[in-house]
């Protein structure tokens, strides 16, 4: 139990720095796209490498 205590105290911690820097009604002008970013890390960590070895390949030829 004592892992998911920590887990909620520090994003509780977190919440706190954004309450510091942020006003309330400009949570969602951070959050939204922090949650959007997280997802396509999560989607896209299947095909990451192979996105990767495309770059490579194709980013000398412009």
């Amino acid at each position: 139990m004592s892992n998911f205590q920590e887990k909620v105290t520090f994003i509780w911690d977190l919440a706190d720095l954004l309450r510091g820097s942020h006003r309330r009604n400009e949570y969602q002008k951070v959050i939204l796209p922090f949650t959007i970013l997280k997802r396509f890390d999560s989607v896209l960590v299947y095909s990451k490498q192979y996105v990767l070895e495309a770059y490579d390949e194709y980013r000398w030829k412009t």
